[in-house]
């Protein structure tokens, strides 16, 4: 049977990584095949016949996932019905997070209008209402179910696809969300139903009446309620920036927010304490026995838990681990360890197979596995205080060594000082803060909430004591290299006395010290990275690293500097940048200059923006890493003395080549500035490769300009379905002799100066069966 089920996992895993969905036809003959098969083979005993049964398994965990993913897949919003005004009626069906001048919220769909507008059952919607404070009306704000009529304008899910990024079409993908789009302003807006009758409605209605009580029992000073309120009722959009600087530097992010953890730990507490009440009741002895009794109270705890927590997907698999044991349990089966996570791993997959695209999947069974194989109990084991603070580092031990491989693989970081920070943090939180948290959810009582949040209080002083010390961050390792050091791991946590245990410290290292990627001396590589509409691009050399632009600003607390830029440069284990180019300072360029300062040390840094520390950008600069060659071909030294130049005209051009091509980074120049550089610099500009000038607008790229560029490949750097309308379909129609290349409909651009230059794309290497194509579905949003 472990074998079954592992085989069924892989099959549903391998499905997940495929572009295109096998046919129906064969889908159902698996389905339907499979079992039959399977029911036979497994009243052989031969060797091949039950190899056979695990091939059998593997084929079924593949039709059973494609079966459920052509399901969603039906629930689409078409091409034709992009970016067009349809009027709704249907139910907010969650809690809205309030961002920077709106709200974004799940909604779900009950009519439209037209009638044969087609839209998915369930969509996201923002809703902007201004851009000042005094915009916001409460008539405007959105409760969890109400229902409401609203006039949208949709698009199909879409994300910035990156190497090592996170995949926002998949989060949305799992979830059921199968369009996002915007409330119009000044349009049909009303709200028609107060309150929506329904189970899943109520408990998101309470939910959002809890988080309230959280904001009001506290001061408004209080700085850790947004904490303790996703404690309750797993609502993160509370905890600020900082905050989970904090968690991460010490590894407790995790603890932060309700995980599997927190739901088990409810679950013990409620099962030890009506098993030691139902024991002093005799008719209630003879009723149901205590152990079932104390199995029946957890796992209902762990249910409600979990429903208060807005049935989160991570919530869910903990809750269905559960299940599987409570049933065992309940049945009074000896099924042991492995056999019980392995049938709490199938019950996760049958009701969620997109569940191993998620980090927490592949890290809360580690865990779990991990606790199991090293608290076992063995013999010899000793009783008392002494022996119990003892397992207890045991298991620290485990989990922190035990997770280091998937961290690396998955993160490229780890906290040196987690085992240290989750020693005290764990229990604090799990038998306090958070119980204490759950009782003010129920009993509304402001001294437990005062209570908490100072406890709470006290040990974020010791995590920022903590999050001083450097995390350990490294190029992430390759998934052979990572499964060895997974071996390595296990090797290692082997009971005590099994012979060369320190061999697995060997297999662990490659993981530890995997060498950053660098291209040959002589050799370049440009990265485009997709960073919606703005623009960021990495230069790497054999041993140098140039960034060119850092993205856009998104909202006070998000840029792409965070969100993207960096997250990338550690991917590929890029510790420091020689030097940064801000080209101008419009904020789809410079918005994430603060967070990359801030994250990694820069040796240079030139622009065009005399707020900025360092060079200004000026015509002439050259300099040549490893044989490749850097020249700014604008602006003039004398265009920063002149009045009332706009951003755009400084923009820094930059011209990278080498002995195989060259390419020409333009920035937002507009034709005045073509027409400057063909007067001052025509023979230097042609070159292979050509980003764009201002991401395709009406403003640039003149017929004379690309002529003398010349270049063969062209790529656009621009936001899917962006308000701007770049790029423009004639200044599109002027590259007609060229290969172009959009970041909206490729991701991330990949230029190898090399032998034979190429351009790749991301959305090419890394296609998946759940993204659309967007080709024919880009335009104005």
């Amino acid at each position: 049977m472990r074998l079954n089920i592992l085989a069924f996992a892989i099959g549903v895993g391998f499905l997940q990584t495929q572009a295109d969905l096998p046919a129906f036809s064969l889908v159902l003959a698996l389905l339907l095949g499979a079992p039959l098969l399977l029911f036979w083979l497994q009243s052989q005993r031969q060797l091949a016949k039950r190899m056979l049964s695990v091939l059998v398994c593997a084929a079924l965990g593949v039709a059973w996932a494609a079966l459920l993913a052509e399901r969603r897949l039906q629930d689409r919003l078409p091409v034709a019905w992009e970016g067009r005004d349809v009027q709704v009626v249907g139910v907010v069906a969650g809690l809205p997070q309030r961002f920077e001048h709106g709200q974004r919220f799940a909604f779900a769909v009950e009519s439209v209008d037209p009638p044969d507008a087609v839209l998915p059952r369930r969509v996201m919607l923002s809703w902007y209402h201004g851009r000042a404070d005094q915009d916001w009306r409460p008539a405007q704000l959105v409760r969890p179910a109400e229902r409401w009529r609203f006039t949208v304008r949709l698009k199909r899910p879409h994300g910035n696809a990156n190497a090592h990024g996170f995949d926002y079409e998949a989060w949305l993908f799992e979830r059921g969300i199968r369009a996002t789009g915007y409330v119009r302003p000044q349009a049909l807006v009303r709200r028609l139903d107060d309150f929506v009758p329904g189970l899943a409605y109520a408990i998101e209605r309470l939910r959002e009446r809890i988080r309230r009580s959280f904001v009001a029992a506290l001061p408004a000073q209080a700085p850790y309620v947004g904490i303790l309120a996703a404690l309750a009722i797993g609502d993160q959009q509370g905890i600020s920036s900082e905050q989970w600087r904090v968690f991460r530097q010490t590894g407790v992010t995790h603890l932060m927010s309700i995980s599997g953890l927190h739901v088990t730990m409810v679950a013990a507490l409620f099962a030890a304490l009506v098993g030691w009440l139902w024991r002093r009741s005799e008719g209630l002895m003879l009723l149901l026995p205590a152990p079932k009794a104390a199995i029946a109270a957890g796992w209902l705890a762990a249910f409600a838990y979990a429903l208060l927590a807005g049935f989160a997907v991570p919530t869910q698999r903990t809750l269905y681990m559960l299940t599987v044991v409570a049933l065992a349990l309940w049945s009074g089966r000896n099924l042991g360890v492995s056999r019980s996570l392995l049938l709490a791993l199938l019950l996760v997959l049958l009701l969620d197979p997109w569940a191993v695209l998620a980090p927490g999947f592949w890290l809360s069974f580690a865990a779990v596995g991990l606790l199991f194989l090293v608290g076992t109990a063995r013999l010899g084991m000793q009783r008392g205080w002494q022996a119990m603070l003892a397992r207890w580092g045991s298991a620290q031990w485990a989990v922190t060594v035990g997770t280091l491989p998937l961290l690396l693989f998955l993160f490229q970081q780890f906290s040196l000082v987690s085992p240290l920070a989750n020693a005290l943090a764990i229990p604090v939180v799990s038998f306090m803060i958070t119980p204490l948290a759950l009782l003010f959810a129920v009993f509304s009582w402001p001294p437990l909430l005062a209570l908490d949040h100072w406890l709470l209080s006290a040990l974020m002083v010791f995590l920022e004591w903590l999050a001083r010390w450097p995390l350990w961050q490294q190029p992430a390792p390759p998934l052979p290299v990572t499964l060895l050091a997974v071996l390595g791991v296990l090797w290692l946590l082997l009971p005590r006395g099994f012979p060369a245990r320190w061999l697995g410290s060997c297999l662990l290292l490659p993981a530890l010290f995997w060498p950053a990627a660098r291209p040959p001396t002589g050799d370049a590589w440009l990265d485009v990275l997709d960073v919606g509409q703005g623009l960021a691009v990495v230069v790497r050399t054999a041993g140098r690293t140039l960034l060119y632009d850092t993205g856009p600003l998104y909202g006070a607390d998000s840029d792409a500097g965070e969100r993207i830029v960096v997250p990338y440069l550690r991917a590929i284990g890029v510790e420091h940048i020689d030097t940064l180019i801000v080209t101008h300072s419009d904020k789809d360029h410079a918005g994430g200059v603060t967070a990359i300062q801030e994250a990694l040390p820069i040796a240079r840094t030139l622009s065009s923006l005399p707020e900025l520390a360092g060079e200004r950008c000026v015509a002439g600069q050259t300099w040549v890493w490893d044989g490749v060659r850097f020249t700014i071909l604008h602006p003039l030294a004398a265009d920063y003395d002149r009045e009332g130049v706009r951003s755009n005209n400084m923009s820094c051009v930059l011209r990278v080549e080498n002995a195989f091509g060259s390419v020409l980074l333009t920035s937002d120049i507009e034709a005045r500035d073509e027409q400057a550089l063909l007067a001052r610099e025509s023979a230097r500009l042609r070159s292979d490769v050509l980003l764009v000038p201002h991401h395709g607008s009406a403003t640039s790229s003149t017929a004379a300009f690309i002529a003398a560029v010349g270049a063969r490949e062209v790529i656009i750097p621009v936001g899917y379905r962006n308000r701007y309308q770049h790029p423009r379909p004639d200044v599109v129609a002027r590259y007609a002799g060229s290969r172009l290349w959009r970041t909206d409909v490729d991701g991330a651009l990949r230029i190898d100066l090399a032998d034979g230059l190429s351009v790749s794309s991301q959305r090419a290497a890394y296609r998946r069966y759940w993204q659309e194509d967007v080709a024919a579905g880009s335009g104005y949003w």
